[in-house]
């Protein structure tokens, strides 16, 4: 059977975007160990020469602008929407570990903007406790909510200290 066109474009979107999923990850460890509390800036924009699309190195995590209940928000290029602590400061160390850092993992990784997003911000790293790095979004480190599904926002005002990172449709460039 012979595919349409748009078939075969839906189809090389999907393999590329489960192939950019798998690219990246969070992880969550933390331990109670000092380390060195650098902060570092990576450049926010993804992508290649017109035409071409460079894939994320090895533990790169990719954060897309998608589109929630609550607006535009930042998130993992899996969709989980990434959130900010109260409790830290901008370039400081991160607050949430041990036990709110298990129902709060800490986003870690290299990060870049994904190829269609320019981020209004600047992404970071911050050396957590365990001497791995946490992407920052404006120097304030990020996290997700455990247990939360694709586009969930449920964590947003929790304990009046975690929120979500709203956008705006300016910041989302059409790449069709």
């Amino acid at each position: 059977m012979r595919k349409s066109g748009w078939a075969v474009a839906a189809a090389g979107i999907s393999s590329l975007v489960l192939l950019l999923t798998a690219c990246g990850g969070s992880s969550s460890s933390s331990s109670s160990a000092a380390a060195g509390s650098g902060s570092t800036s990576t450049p926010t924009a993804g992508g290649g020469p017109s035409g071409s699309v460079n894939l994320p190195s090895p533990g790169t995590q990719v954060l897309i602008i998608e589109r929630s209940k609550l607006g535009w928000v930042l998130a993992e290029a899996n969709g989980l929407v990434v959130y900010t602590y109260g409790g830290d400061s901008k370039g400081g160390s991160p607050t949430c570990t041990g036990v709110c850092g298990t129902l709060w993992p800490a986003v870690t990784g290299l990060p870049q903007a994904g190829p269609a997003d320019t981020l209004p911000g600047t992404l970071g790293t911050v050396s957590m406790p365990n001497g791995a790095k946490q992407i920052t979004y404006n120097g304030f480190p990020l996290y997700t909510l455990k247990g939360a599904g694709a586009l969930s926002t449920k964590g947003n005002g929790m304990d009046g200290k975690w929120h979500v990172i709203k956008l705006s449709s300016k910041d989302v460039i059409a790449s069709f």
